[in-house]
Formats: structure tokens, C-alpha cells, sequence
């Protein structure tokens, strides 16, 4: 088992890993890499244009073993937004509204 860093960029910010994780075969770089991106198009939302960011791996040596660009990555599924409808009082529910549950 080797342990591989997984950093992204689009040339101009980064994010870097600093922990790595530990990949038993190679094979599994590419999973990882597009879990990696998945991530971080998560975290930073509306960022901007996904095009240029790209996840570089580098083992412990600091060796570059894969690039894998963002956009041969599928989006992550977005969060579902409460559709309209009637609630189970039969209110309607406005497009913004968010049901919670009652203490």
C-alpha cells in the first residue's frame, strides 16, 4: 500500500492535501482522484469555470503519477430543493420553503 496526495488547481488557487491517502492498488488512483474533484467542486460551489481546475497525485516522493481534469468528472448531484406541492395539512408550499418538524 502507498500512500498518494491528491492537490487541485486551476492554475491561479489550490487546494492542497497535506494528509494523503493510503491507495492499496493503482487502479484505483483515477476513483479517488474523481472522488477528490467531486469534493472540492462541492465545497466551493459557484466557484467559477470547472475547465481549468484538474487533480494532480504525487506519491510521498512528490513524483507527479496522475493528472486527472475536473471536467471528465460527472458533477456532483446537486441538493434537492423542496418541490412544490401541499404539505401533509394541505398548505401549500412556496418554491424557497423548507419543511421542519415540529418538537
Amino acid at each position: 500500500m502507498a500512500r498518494y496526495r491528491f492537490h487541485c488547481t486551476n492554475g491561479r488557487e489550490c487546494v492542497f492535501d497535506a494528509v494523503g491517502n493510503d491507495i492499496r492498488a493503482p487502479h484505483r488512483l483515477v476513483r479517488r482522484a474523481e472522488a477528490v474533484a467531486r469534493d472540492v467542486m462541492r465545497s466551493l460551489g459557484e466557484a467559477g469555470n470547472w475547465a481549468e481546475w484538474h487533480v494532480t497525485v504525487h506519491d510521498l516522493r512528490g513524483r507527479r503519477v496522475l493528472v486527472r481534469p475536473f471536467l471528465s468528472v460527472d458533477p456532483p448531484a446537486a441538493p434537492e430543493r423542496p418541490r412544490r406541492g401541499r404539505t401533509a395539512r394541505g398548505g401549500r408550499l412556496r418554491g424557497g420553503d423548507v419543511l421542519g418538524q415540529a418538537a
